[in-house]
């Protein structure tokens, strides 16, 4: 049940970023990204994900994020 509310915060948080992602908010995804980032490395160590799919979660909204501001 603690892994389920964990992997549920971890899809809340990571659609909240997509979500500003696909509205074109750059500032609403950069927050969202920052608080999902933490979010998602924090999972993988308490084993609910494994650590390389958190990294590549992080890296891909890393880069969408990014492409924003470009």
């Amino acid at each position: 049940e603690i892994n389920k509310s964990r992997r549920s915060l971890l899809k809340t948080e990571v659609r909240k970023v997509e979500e500003a992602i696909a509205s074109g908010d750059q500032s609403a995804a950069l927050a969202a990204h920052k608080v999902a980032e933490p979010v998602l490395v924090r999972t993988a160590q308490k084993g609910v994900l494994h650590k390389r799919t958190a990294s590549r979660k992080v890296s891909r909204l890393t880069i969408r994020v990014q492409a924003m501001t470009a």
